[in-house]
């Protein structure tokens, strides 16, 4: 995938601080993604951690109920989240960065935690490099993203429509492994598992992309209003993937395990 290929970041962080208030109320499956990632940390007992792309900071306050002796960092992009998450506390500093250039001292992190963020980053060699850099020897780099078949029923259901890319693209799988392996860092795990949630419509499926601030942020995108003819095709189209439980739509979620060799 082509740095061309992806979102601009200034408006990943505009579209992202936007959502702040309305994420949590659909974040199920940021949380279960998050809850299964800090399921599969190894043992550990760091003195300082990071959450990269810490949003409205739900694991920010996991990570410092997990680890009460540590002192915890929140690194995020869009300052509408941080915003958000800072009075909730969790972390010592909340701070506006980008994860592939970490306002961070070399070797200072034991732990670098990141859930459902990198996804949206460009250049995932350059936030390897970085993890690290800023990692301690021993330390680990914790990860979940999202990869190519990520909503592919409405990618599908959009392309039987009119051909447009109206869904956010995704790394293949095997870019994730070539680059963990090329990184320097010791690969415990890195797997890929599919989640489905199910809709019972297709409105209450956008409205949640919208309101979790990941509707289509590709570049050259259709702009302007979609006419009502081609949502109602949209529809039609989508209805042929429904299963008794309503309209699945399909996440395949990246989960890493990163060490720093001593």
């Amino acid at each position: 995938m082509s740095d061309a290929a992806l979102p601009d970041k200034r408006r990943v962080a505009e579209s992202f601080s936007r959502a702040a208030a309305s994420y949590d109320s659909v974040a199920e499956l940021q949380r279960a993604v998050g809850g299964e990632l800090l399921q599969r940390l190894p043992p550990l007992l760091p003195t300082r951690w990071l959450d990269l792309g810490s949003g409205t900071g739900h694991f920010t306050r996991r990570l410092a109920e997990r680890y009460p002796q540590a002192e915890g960092v929140a690194l995020d992009l869009a300052e509408g989240m941080l915003r958000h998450a800072r009075p909730q506390g969790g972390a010592g500093h909340f701070i506006a960065g980008d994860a592939e250039r970490l306002p961070l001292r070399d070797g200072s992190l034991d732990l670098m935690f990141s859930s459902l963020a990198v996804q949206w980053c460009g250049d995932f060699a350059a936030v390897l490099g970085e993890a690290r850099r800023v990692l301690r020897p021993g330390g680990v780099l914790a990860f979940s993203s999202l990869c190519v078949g990520t909503l592919q029923e409405l990618r599908d259901s959009w392309q039987a429509v009119d051909g447009f890319v109206h869904v956010n693209r995704f790394r293949r799988f095997e870019g994730y492994q070539a680059l963990c392996a090329a990184s320097g860092l010791q690969v415990l795990t890195l797997e890929r598992q599919a989640r489905v949630l199910h809709f019972p419509d297709l409105r209450a499926l956008t409205h949640e992309l919208k309101a979790l601030g990941a509707h289509n942020l590709n570049p050259g995108r259709p702009d302007g209003l979609t006419g009502r003819a081609r949502i109602r095709a949209l529809v039609e189209a989508y209805e042929h993937f429904r299963q008794a439980a309503g309209l699945p739509a399909t996440y395949q979620v990246v989960y890493g395990v990163l060490r720093r060799p001593d």
